[in-house]
C-alpha cells in the first residue's frame, strides 16, 4: 500500500486488550464473546479523515492470510473502541461499513477448528485515510485494498497471538 503524504510521524498502534506479539485474551475470540478489541492510535495525522482496519490470520497452511475482520470509513479518531457491534454499517461509529470476511459483516476472533493445535498470529492492520470510502458492504478485502490505493497516509500494525486450548 503506497503512502500518500510524506509525514514524520508514524502510526503506533496499541491496544488495552493485548500487547504486540502477546497471546489474545480469550473474550477476544470465538471461544469466549468474540468481541473486537480497542485499538489506540498514536500520532494520529492531522490530515486524517477515516480510519480502516484489516485483520488476518497469518498461519493458515496453504494461504499468505486468511481474513477475519474488515472494517472502514471510521471517522478518524485516536481511540477505536472494543465491541464492534455486528453488521453491515455501523451507526454508532460514524455509519463505519464491516466488508465479508470470514463469509460476515462482523468481526471473527480466533476460533481454530479442533484438529488445528499450533499457535497462530493475527494482525491488525489499521490505515489512516485522506477520504472515506465508497464500497458496498458486500466489499471484500480485495475491494477495500483497491479502493484504498492512493489515499493511505499512515498504516501501523498490532499482533496478537491465540493457540487453541
Amino acid at each position: 500500500m503506497t503512502i500518500t503524504e510524506a509525514d514524520s510521524n508514524t502510526l503506533k498502534v496499541t491496544s488495552n486488550a493485548f500487547k504486540d506479539g502477546q497471546y489474545m485474551p480469550v473474550d477476544y475470540t470465538g471461544f469466549g464473546k468474540d468481541m473486537s478489541p480497542d485499538f489506540r492510535l498514536h500520532n494520529l495525522s492531522k490530515k486524517a479523515v477515516s480510519i480502516a482496519i484489516i485483520m488476518d490470520d497469518l498461519d493458515i497452511p496453504f494461504l499468505p492470510a486468511y481474513n477475519h475482520w474488515l472494517i472502514w470509513n471510521i471517522p478518524a479518531m485516536q481511540e477505536i473502541p472494543e465491541k464492534i457491534p455486528h453488521g453491515p454499517e455501523i451507526p454508532g461509529l460514524g455509519n463505519a461499513r464491516q466488508g465479508i470476511a470470514y463469509g460476515k459483516n462482523k468481526y471473527r476472533g480466533p476460533k481454530q477448528p479442533v484438529f488445528i493445535r499450533n499457535m497462530h498470529r493475527y494482525v491488525f492492520r489499521i490505515y489512516v485515510l485522506d477520504c472515506f470510502l465508497d464500497l458496498t458492504a458486500a466489499s471484500v478485502k480485495k475491494d477495500l485494498t483497491e479502493a484504498m490505493e492512493g489515499h493511505v497516509l499512515q498504516q501501523g500494525s498490532i499482533m496478537g497471538k491465540y493457540k487453541r486450548k
